[in-house]
C-alpha cells in the first residue's frame, strides 16, 4: 500500500455493534484517517454517527461505494463479505474482513498481529479478521508456544450475547427484566432461554458433534499460529452476560512448565494483561474486561497429573480486541 499521511477509510456494517466499536476505536487511536465512511443496508442510510466531533452520515452499501477508498473495515456479516469484498479490491482497496467468509481460504491471509503480523503480506486484497473467541486464545498461546512449544489445547468458552449482535443484547434485556417480573420470555435470536442459563450451542452442529464456532477454533488457531501439529478440543458455551468472552484453557507443551516462567512470558508479550493473584481474589472478570482492550490471563496453575500441562483463565472485550480493535490494528500494522 501506498504510503500516504492519511487514508481513505469505510466501515461497512458501520451501525452494528463492532461496526461503532471499529468507528470509536479508530477514534481513540487517532488512525490517520482523511475520510470516513460509512455504509450499512438501505434500512440505516441516512442516520449520522459521530467521529471526531462530527456527525458522518451513513450511505446505502453499493457496488460502487469503494471509489478512492484505501482501507475497508467490513463487519457486515459473511453474505455480505461475499459479495462485496472482490467488488472493494476491483478498485484498489484493501479489505480488513471481519466475517467468517474469507478465513480458511488458501492464500488470504488470517491476521492478529500480536501473533503473526508478517502473515499480511506486502501486497494483500483481503485480510480476514479471525473469530473472537479464537484471537483471545491465540494471544495467549503465542507466548507460551514460543518458549514451551504447544502441542494441545482443551479450551471451554463462555461467551457474551454481544458475539450474536444488538438484538441479543437486547434479548437477554427483556428475558431478564421478564423473568424477575414472572412475565413470560419471548425467545427469538437464541432456541433457548438465555437469561439465568447457558447454552453449549454457539453456530450450527456438524456431522462430527461439534459446532461451526468450535471448528472455527480448531482451524484458526493452527492457521494464525502456523502449526497444523497442535491439537485443540473446544466446547463453546453462551452465557447470560452482555459484553466480554472468557476461556477456560489447558495447554500441553513440549517441555515441562514452569509457573513462573510462564507468567513471566506472559507479563512481557503485547496486549497481555496477566492479573493472577486469587489469594486477593484478583482474576481476569467479564465485567473488568469491557472496554478494554488487552486480553487478561489469570488462574495460571501447573496440571495436578501432568508436569507439561497448565490451566489459565483467559478473558477479553469480545468487540474489541476480539473484532473491532484487531480489525484496526491491522490496519496499522498494514500502513506501518
Amino acid at each position: 500500500m501506498q504510503k500516504k499521511e492519511a487514508y481513505n477509510v469505510a466501515v461497512v456494517g458501520a451501525t452494528g455493534a463492532v461496526g461503532r466499536t471499529m468507528i470509536a476505536t479508530l477514534e481513540e487511536r487517532k488512525f490517520p484517517v482523511a475520510e470516513l465512511r460509512l455504509l450499512a443496508s438501505s434500512r440505516s442510510a441516512g442516520s449520522e454517527l459521530p467521529f471526531h466531533g462530527k456527525p458522518v452520515t451513513v450511505q446505502e452499501l453499493k457496488n460502487d461505494s469503494f471509489q478512492d477508498i484505501d482501507i475497508a473495515l467490513f463487519s457486515a456479516g459473511a453474505s455480505t463479505s461475499r459479495q462485496f469484498g472482490p467488488k472493494a479490491v476491483e478498485v484498489g482497496c484493501v479489505v480488513i474482513d471481519n466475517s467468517s467468509a474469507f478465513r480458511m481460504e488458501p492464500g488470504i491471509p488470517l491476521v492478529v498481529p500480536e501473533v503473526n503480523p508478517d502473515a499480511i503480506g506486502s501486497e494483500p486484497g483481503i485480510i480476514a479478521n479471525p473469530n473472537c473467541s479464537t484471537i483471545q486464545m491465540v494471544v495467549a498461546l503465542k507466548p507460551l508456544h514460543d518458549r514451551f512449544r504447544v502441542r494441545r489445547v482443551i479450551v471451554s468458552t463462555y461467551q457474551s450475547v454481544s458475539g450474536s449482535g444488538q438484538k441479543a443484547i437486547d434479548e437477554l434485556t427483556h428475558q431478564s427484566k421478564s423473568a424477575l417480573n414472572c412475565e413470560p420470555l419471548v425467545k427469538n435470536v437464541y432456541p433457548h432461554q438465555i437469561a439465568f442459563n447457558c447454552l453449549p450451542h454457539i453456530d450450527t452442529f456438524l456431522d462430527n458433534g461439534y459446532t461451526k464456532e468450535e471448528m472455527k477454533m480448531v482451524n484458526e488457531t493452527r492457521k494464525i499460529m502456523g502449526d497444523d501439529s497442535i491439537h485443540v478440543t473446544p466446547t463453546t458455551v453462551r452465557v447470560p452476560v452482555m459484553y466480554s468472552h472468557s476461556e477456560s484453557i489447558y495447554v500441553e507443551t513440549d517441555e515441562e512448565i514452569d509457573v513462573a516462567e510462564v507468567r513471566r512470558v506472559l507479563s512481557a508479550f503485547p496486549g497481555v494483561s496477566v492479573v493472577d493473584a486469587p489469594e486477593k481474589n484478583e482474576y481476569p472478570l467479564a465485567i473488568d474486561a469491557a472496554g478494554r482492550d488487552e486480553v487478561m490471563v489469570g488462574r495460571i496453575r501447573k496440571d495436578l497429573a501432568n508436569p507439561k500441562a497448565l490451566n489459565l483463565w483467559v478473558v477479553a472485550d469480545n468487540l474489541r480486541k476480539g473484532a473491532a480493535l484487531n480489525a484496526v490494528q491491522i490496519a496499522e500494522a498494514l500502513i506501518r
